[in-house]
């Protein structure tokens, strides 16, 4: 009996072991439903606000949740529940025992709700600690960062924290306060201007610019006048002011009235040369008729008013196609010949010599015509008349500038239109008609004039004419001597240039004319 006992009480001690250790167990599992026994206890100043009041979670967002906090490159505190959706991955900016340090993207609501504080929560004498670096400041619920900005859990205070990216040069603090500077007061930051900001400097710009153009026009004013007030003026003065046509008209008149004496005739024609120097103005000549005026004044009987009736019609056909034109179908190269072939004075040949040479130049049918007419030969006799000296080089100078024209224009690259005008200035023998009528002797003639001037430009024409008259300076004697004399002279002077500091001056230049022309010719 004592043994069944001693059976029993060890079943009863088996038994209410496994009791206990039921008991264990539904304990466990009971304690991991209840708060009080969760690792992750909720302290009641986590869900409460200063008040004391329970904090009311809202789903829905404000209008105001839609602004967005722009971080500086200070650290600055985001309270629980106050950042959007982000993306945190590790920055290293912290260590790992007081810190984590994450970049914020927006797009990751998933993230969202472990940055608000509903999984981890840290003791409350942590959270009572402050990050001396760390910018605190106060945000609304519902704020969201830019992309890109680094965002840390501060471990000792629990805080989120902002800021922006470190600079990759260092430079950015300098380029904000110089933009701060030349802006003003306005934000900078390129991640935080509002369309109000932009309407308010793009208006300050505007004003500055209206400012500018008026303080200017005002000073423009100050200075000239209003071309009214200066006619009122002119008016009260009895001068009227007058376009150049209006004067032309005018001057035309007086030369061709016959109530006008011989003097004002000349005046209105000096007059005139002045203005048809001008290409628009010969061509207004033109039309109001005035050109066959000036031909026609080439047959007067009054030296005076043929001359600068001449002197009119040379300025007038200067580099001007249409005028050149006009004047040799109107007769002017004709009456122009006379005169040059005729007994006439000096100054009236001067002045038909000038005429023909601004007809002739550029104009390769009146060069043609000229050849025609005779025109050499006409030239050639001024050499024979006395008195006439003054014509000589400004004959040779005329034919070597016709000559070099053609030169010129055969060695140069050939277009639709040169093609055109060397084709006409092909049918021009004039190198032919020089030779066959003996310029070459007429020019070397010329050697002996005094003034270098003058002998630079008949050296110049020997050397152009060397290709087609070396046999006949070759038998020159006096060319040779006069060649020889030349060289002398300008060696001395070119001598005396190099010894002023002058190594490349005038008479080294004719120096080396004379040279190669007796180099040629040897």
């Amino acid at each position: 009996m004592p043994r069944r006992a001693g059976l029993l009480s060890a079943a009863a001690r088996v038994n209410l072991l496994l009791l206990v250790v039921s008991a264990v167990f539904s304990w466990t599992s009971l304690s991991d439903r209840v708060p009080e026994f969760a690792l992750t206890k909720i302290e009641e100043s986590d869900i409460k606000d200063d008040s004391g009041k329970e904090a009311v979670a809202e789903d829905d967002a404000d209008p105001e949740d839609l602004e967005v906090f722009y971080p500086t490159d200070q650290w600055q505190t985001l309270r629980p529940g106050h950042l959007g959706a982000c993306r945190l991955p590790c920055d290293g900016l912290l260590s790992s025992q007081s810190s984590l340090s994450w970049e914020a993207q927006m797009g990751k609501s998933s993230n969202k709700s472990f940055l608000s504080g509903e999984g981890l929560h840290m003791p409350q004498a942590l959270a009572q600690q402050r990050d001396e670096q760390s910018c605190s400041r106060a945000f609304q619920a519902g704020q969201a960062v830019p992309a890109g900005s680094h965002v840390r859990l501060n471990l000792q205070t629990g805080d989120r924290e902002v800021k922006l990216p470190d600079s990759e040069n260092g430079k950015s603090d300098a380029r904000k306060e110089s933009r701060r500077k030349r802006l003003g007061k306005v934000d900078v930051d390129s991640t935080s201007f509002t369309s109000q900001e932009l309407k308010k400097a793009l208006a300050k710009m505007k004003e500055s610019e209206k400012a500018e153009r008026k303080a200017h026009e005002e000073e423009v004013r100050k200075k000239f006048r209003p071309i009214e007030q200066l006619k009122e003026e002119f008016e009260k003065l009895n001068v009227k002011m007058e376009t150049d046509y209006e004067i032309m008209v005018k001057l035309i008149s007086k030369f061709n009235s016959s109530a006008s004496t011989l003097d004002e005739k000349v005046a209105a024609l000096y007059d005139l040369e002045y203005y048809v120097h001008q290409v628009d103005n010969a061509k207004d000549f033109l039309s109001m008729g005035g050109l066959q005026l000036m031909i026609h004044g080439l047959n007067s009987t009054e030296a005076t008013l043929k001359e600068h009736a001449a002197f009119v019609l040379g300025a007038a056909l200067s580099s001007n196609p249409k005028v050149q034109i006009e004047a040799i179908e109107g007769g002017a190269l004709q009456k122009l010949l006379v005169i040059l072939a005729t007994e006439q004075p000096l100054a009236v040949k001067k002045k038909a010599l000038f005429a023909l040479s601004s007809m002739l130049r550029h104009f390769p049918y009146a060069q043609q015509q000229f050849l025609k007419l005779g025109g050499l030969q006409v030239l050639r006799s001024l050499f024979r008349q006395k008195g006439m000296e003054t014509l000589h080089v400004r004959v040779v100078t005329l034919l070597y500038d016709l000559i070099m024209e053609k030169m010129l224009l055969e060695g140069s690259q050939h277009g639709d239109h040169l093609e055109e005008k060397l084709q006409q200035y092909r049918q021009v023998k004039l190198v032919p008609a020089v030779v066959e009528q003996d310029w070459c002797a007429v020019v070397s003639n010329l050697l002996a004039m005094p003034e270098h001037d003058s002998r630079e430009k008949v050296l110049k024409m020997v050397g152009v004419l060397m290709a087609f008259c070396r046999e006949r300076y070759r038998g020159d004697q006096a060319l040779s001597t006069t060649l020889g004399l030349l060289r002398s002279e300008y060696e001395e002077l070119a001598a005396e240039e190099q010894r002023e500091g002058d190594k490349d001056g005038y008479f080294r230049e004719l120096l080396g004319s004379v040279n190669t022309i007796i180099q040629e010719l040897s």
